[in-house]
């Protein structure tokens, strides 16, 4: 292909443009893939609103997204498990292969992956991506395009879900109902276990969480969450906690909701990047702190457990922009975190 494609550019804080970009040839071992879906993340408004996280700081002009999903259009000559007309779901960390972690399996640890919308690196609101074939996920029949978008988030949750050891007979409780919060949430049922709470200050997205299959829910504006959670255990306390709302309170909170024994879960970042806690009574507890940091080998089952309707991916959207609104898509997803839960562009129809 010699064509140009659309791709929007962040040409500085809170400044969303458009330019045109020659459509990528792929390699032998890539696809092209034409994007139909891209979710806007917190890392893309957290971009969009002050130009960095941590040492990742965006030098304009900048491609955001790194959630996306779309269709083959064409197959590089080494690639031979996907086809032109399959519809993908785009896993966006290319790593190394041979360092320490990537050879231990450990590929999200990787320290030179290349990730789209992370500083230098572009990401993908645009028409068209050339990638590697062997991060391209074909979707069954029965998955979209959209939903192929939303498994990048969903990773994240049955990440944190495998790290918690999550399985049947648990009560977990899961912090914060943002997006990750609740793949959280969804991934814990998928994964068996009996009773997950959720807890947020926002009532529209407890009242999402409820929709997508929580068995119960707590306003910590409106109550106590720890005494919340001690009630609904008869006062034992819960087995898990994925704390997805990255603060000191809740995390605290946490570690006083636990049984003796149980884990938590560490997946929002705070914006600090520094919290006190009482480590004396999670001694005391001899809880098990995980963290995570993006996701391995779980895009398969992502997709299969969407498949097999064991997840509502395509419930906890709340707004689809299209991808000439970007400007309003951004402006709209930071400045009404009340109400839009998960926005998605709009990129293409699909084919």
């Amino acid at each position: 292909m010699n064509e140009t494609m659309k791709v929007a550019v962040m040409e500085g804080i809170g400044k969303m443009g458009y330019t045109q970009r020659p459509i990528p040839a792929p390699k032998a071992d890539e696809v092209l893939v034409k994007l139909e879906y891209v979710g806007i993340c917190g890392s893309d408004m957290h971009y969009y609103e002050t130009g960095a996280i941590g040492d990742y700081v965006v030098k304009p002009p900048f491609v955001l997204g790194h959630e996306p999903g779309g269709t083959v259009v064409e197959v590089g000559s080494h690639v031979t498990h996907l086809k032109v007309g399959d519809k993908v779901a785009l896993e966006p960390g290319k790593t190394c292969g041979h360092c320490e972690f990537c050879r231990q399996g450990k590929y999200n640890l990787c320290p030179d992956v290349v990730f789209f919308a992370t500083p230098p690196v572009d990401g993908v609101f645009q028409e068209y991506v050339a990638h590697e074939a062997a991060l391209c996920f074909k979707l069954p029949e029965n998955v979209s395009t959209l939903e192929g978008a939303l498994i990048e988030p969903l990773a994240v949750g049955f990440h944190a879900a495998n790290q918690g050891g999550a399985h049947a007979g648990q009560t977990a409780v899961v912090m914060g109902a943002g997006c990750i919060g609740l793949v959280s949430m969804m991934a814990l049922k998928a994964e068996g276990v009996s009773r997950v709470y959720v807890v947020d200050v926002m009532a529209k997205r407890l009242e999402k969480a409820l929709e997508l299959g929580a068995d119960g829910v707590i306003n910590g504006k409106d109550e106590d969450a720890v005494e919340a959670v001690r009630k609904l255990t008869g006062g034992a306390g819960c087995d898990l906690v994925i704390e997805t709302a990255g603060t000191e309170f809740t995390t605290r909170q946490a570690i006083h909701m636990t049984k003796k024994g149980a884990s938590i879960v560490l997946v929002g970042y705070s914006k600090t990047g520094e919290m006190t806690l009482p480590m004396s009574l999670a001694l005391d507890k001899e809880l098990t702190f995980k963290t995570v940091f993006r996701y391995r080998h779980i895009y398969p089952m992502a997709i299969d457990a969407v498949a097999a309707g064991k997840v509502n991916l395509k419930g906890i959207v709340t707004d689809i922009f299209d991808f000439d609104d970007i400007q309003n898509a951004m402006d709209r997803s930071v400045a009404d975190k009340a109400n839009i839960v998960k926005a998605v562009v709009r990129i293409a129809g699909e084919g």
